[in-house]
């Protein structure tokens, strides 16, 4: 897949409903992605205060890979920071378009910018004729379960809350989906890292996202690619083979000669820079072959260590992999190794054992990096 993977952010928080921090959901989410390993194959579109006739046109003009809404589900819930319709706004919804207390949906503006309700069946009958492009949605909104598993008739990978969710928690969720979906993750792995990154922040929310996944644990975009065995060992590659030099040659009976003494002193000189280029490469290759080797003994390590989590060790074990790709190509991006080693540390901080071997890496792959032609 050669082209950009679209990510289209619909965003409504009509005048008459409690004010969310939308703006702060899509710069963050714009910051990760730039930060990200993939960062060039994606793209964020943003559409604000989008009204119900907004909706068709958005996906027909920009045929986005992935759906994001922001702003307010139906619930009842009054706290103001909640993405749910206000009570006096549902109030307002119910009264003018003769809703029962079974509709539900999600809240879109009108011409006035006042809260418009679109039904379930409705939202789920507009993906279901944009199936074909859009692969995931993510509603960002309170009680959106419901609207989340009618889409999933039609869409693989569907987010909606099964509650009321902060602001704060819905920022937070949304951003660290979408840098893990940025590093290759799988829809199932995004979303597993973002509910953690609830519970790392010590915001009791993580159970309120819920997903509907029909794919695995896939890459859903095709980002990465196969790569050697990250345990076979590097070959450092041959210096090119020395051209002849030509020291005379012969046009009947006469011959024209260089200066042997001036040829052989730059062949020498010639000799000794590529011995010199050569030493530091395969330097370098075996620098950096070592440290793959610690890092495949340290994820044997992680696999079978007390020290973590599940998660933790999944989310570690993928940190590492991610290393060792890097390290075996050709020439490693020295960023993206400083970061990926930084986040080992922090996840390893508190495992003394573990964290070691990666203080160790860092250092081959500092050294080695620093020799690399």
């Amino acid at each position: 897949m050669n082209s950009k993977i679209k990510i289209l952010v619909l965003a409504a928080n009509p005048v008459n409903t409690s004010q969310l921090r939308l703006g702060e959901e899509v710069r963050s989410i714009q910051a990760e992605l730039e930060r990200a390993r993939y960062r060039d194959r994606f793209e964020l579109v943003s559409q604000w205060a989008v009204r119900v006739s907004d909706l068709a046109k958005a996906l027909l003009d920009h045929k986005p890979q992935i759906v994001h809404f922001s702003g307010h589900g139906q619930g009842n819930p009054t706290a103001t920071g909640n993405r749910s319709l206000t009570s006096s706004a549902r109030k307002l919804e119910i009264e003018s378009t003769q809703l029962t207390a079974r509709d539900e949906g999600l809240v879109f503006e009108d011409e006035q910018g006042r809260a418009r309700l679109v039904s379930t069946a409705a939202l789920a009958g507009l993906f279901e004729l944009f199936q074909t492009d859009v692969k995931c949605v993510l509603l960002n909104a309170c009680y959106s379960e419901m609207q989340s598993k009618a889409i999933h008739q039609h869409i693989d990978c569907v987010m909606g809350m099964n509650q009321a969710i902060g602001d704060r928690a819905a920022i937070l969720f949304a951003t660290e989906f979408y840098k893990a979906l940025a590093t290759g993750a799988s829809f199932e792995f995004a979303y597993q890292l973002a509910c953690n990154g609830l519970d790392l922040a010590s915001i009791p929310e993580s159970l309120t996202p819920v997903l509907q996944n029909r794919r695995g644990g896939d890459d859903p975009f095709h980002l990465t690619v196969s790569l050697p065995d990250v345990d076979a060992p590097l070959t450092p590659s041959a210096p090119p083979p020395k051209p002849p030099v030509k020291q005379s040659q012969t046009f009947g009976t006469m011959t024209i000669s260089g200066s042997s003494n001036l040829f052989n002193a730059i062949q020498a000189t010639r000799d000794v820079n590529l011995t010199q280029t050569s030493t530091q490469t395969t330097g370098s290759h075996a620098d950096l072959q070592a440290a793959l080797n610690i890092l495949a003994t340290l994820k044997q390590q992680v696999a079978t260590t007390d020290g973590l989590s599940t998660f933790a060790k999944k989310d570690t074990e993928a940190k590492i992999t991610m290393l060792q790709e890097e390290l075996q190509k050709p020439k490693p991006d020295k960023s993206f190794v400083d970061e990926v080693v930084d986040a080992l540390k922090q996840c390893l901080n508190g495992v003394l054992a573990l964290a070691d071997p990666v203080m160790q890496v860092a250092m081959l792959v500092a050294k080695a990096l620093a020799n690399l032609p």
